[in-house]
């Protein structure tokens, strides 16, 4: 619950308030007391008890008009409709106001929780699901999750997510409903547009972990350049309480420069000697040591991940810094990260002559690059197999990208479906194939992915390697506007490994 002269001084505080307008008098000052029990700026919801807040790009004086005829009385907006409402209370900044009257109202959950927030341009979900799996040892499975993938607010039922970082208000609910079920620990993604649309404004977290930077989500709907991608991400080391940051990262030097203004301590881990946390892969291709010269948190030691890939294991190093930050100690750092197994993010599996096959949700040009130049690193004397679509009525950007990556580094390459909704998936296909600008790669199409698999694991050699890119463990395939019934990639190259 809220007051209006809580809301008033939230407001005040934050100058974010500039009147209360009712429809007698403007002023300063709420003009009558009244106790608001719902918060929501989803129209549909709103009643007597509501307050209302008018925000979003597309938002429409009608969404309000519809609220107020189910008995919405106050609303919240940056500036007054002309409309039949007993008060307006007009504010500077909507999304900054919702953040702060969200926290308020859900009595300021994130002090009840050991916040763990993680950026950076790929690897936010490794390490989310990595975090979450070694507290889940420190606390007893008292370890809330947010990220792009899935979302868990008792610790174990888990549920997809819809965004990387949920709207402010949202946020707090969720928040609020993770400690009501007896969280003490959050592990969340934080996304450059959570910043750039103020989700998680006046929130500090515990811990803030900056994994890498470069180019992506760059467009008219998201941010008009680079500079403002990396303006918003960085964001997260001035609401940290204490940074984790990859020593070779891009950018490095304004990151830190950027955290001693702000007298944040910070950990820095990677390959060079430099790093105050230094990662060795070792000869098991699923282990590395990591070496700090002070080791202040007792993490020296041998680890191993079900992960492939180099950069996974520094993905789990920084995973491995975060938890001993908030309670972990290096015994459940090691059992976690030899359990932990993140749905689609280069999860390995091997057909008994030898092939390797990896499941991973690479969609778009960096993330197809890395999993591909990995495997053609790891199979040198074998062929590069990639099976993979592209989702229908979005992302069409991302197609030509995909198949650049493809005509880099692959051998052959089967174009299926991947959510085509409502395009046909050989009109994906095609795009896809137009990217890939490379004669020698030998490109096939096979609408059925079942099939797809089956037959290309089937015929795998010994030195081959097959990916499998963009559905994950997805149990779902968008047709039409229908999720219809799918195995997942996971499941079935399980399944055919063994025939």
């Amino acid at each position: 619950m809220l007051t209006l002269t809580q809301i008033q001084q939230i407001l005040e505080k934050e100058n974010l308030l500039r009147e209360f307008i009712t429809p007698d008098r403007w002023s300063l000052a709420a003009p009558f007391e009244k106790k608001f029990h719902k918060l929501s700026y989803d129209s549909r919801e709103a009643d007597a008890d509501t307050l209302f807040f008018c925000k979003g790009n597309n938002f429409q004086v009608r969404y309000l008009e519809q609220a107020l005829q189910t008995g919405l009385a106050c609303y919240i907006a940056e500036q007054p409709y002309e409309v039949d409402a007993a008060l307006a209370i007009i504010v500077t900044d909507i999304r900054k106001a919702l953040a702060v009257l969200s926290m308020a109202f859900y009595d300021y959950p994130q002090n009840k929780l050991k916040l763990i927030g993680i950026t950076g341009t790929k690897g936010k979900t490794t390490v989310a699901y990595f975090t979450k799996k070694i507290l889940d040892i420190t606390t007893q499975q008292k370890t809330a999750l947010l990220s792009t993938l899935n979302t868990t607010l008792d610790g174990v039922t888990f549920f997809k997510s819809k965004l990387t970082t949920p709207e402010s208000l949202d946020l707090y609910r969720m928040m609020a409903e993770a400690v009501t079920n007896g969280m003490t620990h959050l592990v969340m993604e934080v996304s450059s547009q959570a910043y750039k649309v103020a989700r998680v404004y006046g929130l500090t977290f515990d811990v803030g972990i900056f994994l890498n930077i470069s180019p992506d989500h760059i467009g008219p709907i998201e941010h008009p350049t680079f500079e403002d991608y990396f303006y918003c991400k960085r964001q997260l080391v001035a609401n940290s309480r204490q940074m984790i940051l990859h020593h070779e990262i891009d950018h490095f030097d304004l990151l830190s420069e950027l955290a001693r203004a702000k007298n944040i301590p910070v950990i820095t881990y990677g390959n060079k000697v430099e790093a105050d946390y230094q990662v060795k892969p070792l000869e098991h291709p699923l282990a590395f040591s990591l070496t700090g010269a002070k080791d202040s948190l007792m993490l020296n030691g041998t680890y191993e991940i079900l992960l492939a890939g180099d950069f996974n294991k520094e993905n789990a190093a920084a995973a491995l810094i975060a938890s001993a930050l908030v309670g972990a100690d290096q015994t459940a750092g090691q059992q976690g990260l030899a359990e932990a197994l993140v749905p689609g993010r280069m999860n390995l599996l091997l057909k008994p002559n030898g092939a390797h096959i990896y499941v991973d949700y690479a969609h778009n040009y960096l993330s197809m690059k890395s999993l591909l130049a990995f495997a053609k690193e790891q199979h040198p004397a074998g062929e590069i197999l990639v099976i993979t679509g592209s989702t229908g009525n979005k992302a069409e950007s991302r197609r030509a990208g995909l198949g650049q990556a493809i005509g880099e580094y692959a051998d052959v390459a089967v174009l299926t479906s991947d959510d085509p909704n409502y395009e046909d998936p050989q009109k994906i296909a095609a795009e896809i194939q137009q990217g890939i600008q490379n004669d020698q790669v030998q490109v096939h199409f096979e609408k059925d992915r079942k099939q797809a698999i089956q037959q290309a694991i089937q015929s795998a050699g010994p030195n081959d390697a097959i990916i499998l890119a963009g559905k994950g463990t997805d149990k779902y395939m968008t047709v039409n506007g229908e999720n219809l019934p799918y195995e997942g990639d996971y499941h079935l190259a399980e399944l055919f490994i063994k025939d």
